[in-house]
């Protein structure tokens, strides 16, 4: 990684979209091709009107385990700095749980994946 660059994000759904990087980075983002192994993606309705009104839509990505594990998710690989890094988590609402992943291509690196329900005691 180069610069103040400290993270490496992996994104398969609306952070990838350019709007979407310019209203939360203030820039473009540079990244790589690269897949989540051992998941699958399905969607999500989303209600924050901030993230509907940066994305376009309401309708999210959601990547969930899967039970085959030769299913993945294409995606791109992103190197973000600590602060680009806490504007993701403030973008991303709360289904959705940051998690470090191992990518297809042996890289470290957080994703938002299903955020586990917390039921209560």
């Amino acid at each position: 990684m180069t610069g103040s660059a400290r993270h490496r994000l992996f994104s398969y759904g609306t952070l990838q979209f350019r709007e979407v990087q310019l209203a939360r980075f203030g820039r473009l983002l540079e990244g790589t091709p690269d897949a989540l192994p051992g998941y699958r993606m399905t969607y999500i309705e989303i209600t924050d009107p901030e993230v509907i009104a940066a994305s376009g839509t309401d309708r999210h990505p959601l990547v969930v385990a899967s039970s085959d594990d030769g299913e993945a998710v294409d995606g791109t690989v992103f190197a973000i700095t600590d602060e680009e890094l806490a504007s993701a988590d403030d973008y991303e609402v709360d289904d959705y749980a940051r998690t470090q992943v191992v990518l297809r291509s042996g890289t470290k690196a957080w994703a938002y994946l299903e955020a586990t329900p917390v039921t209560p005691a």
